[in-house]
């Protein structure tokens, strides 16, 4: 993921800074514990396409 990319997105739920997830392809925000896919180097930021992840993971 190209980190000028990364350093503007922002989840779009609360707004707040997202951490790359290399190993799992996605973009974690730890404040909503969700985790957005990343198809094709593409940002799936949806919230319906989003996934819930538990707090060990946001951690």
């Amino acid at each position: 993921m190209d980190k000028k990319l990364l350093d503007i997105l922002a989840c779009p739920v609360c707004k707040g800074p997202l951490r790359y997830d290399r190993a799992k392809s996605e973009l974690v925000c730890k404040a909503d514990r969700l985790a957005y896919p990343v198809r094709d180097d593409i940002p799936v930021m949806l919230e319906d396409q989003a996934r819930q992840i538990s707090e060990e993971e946001a951690g």
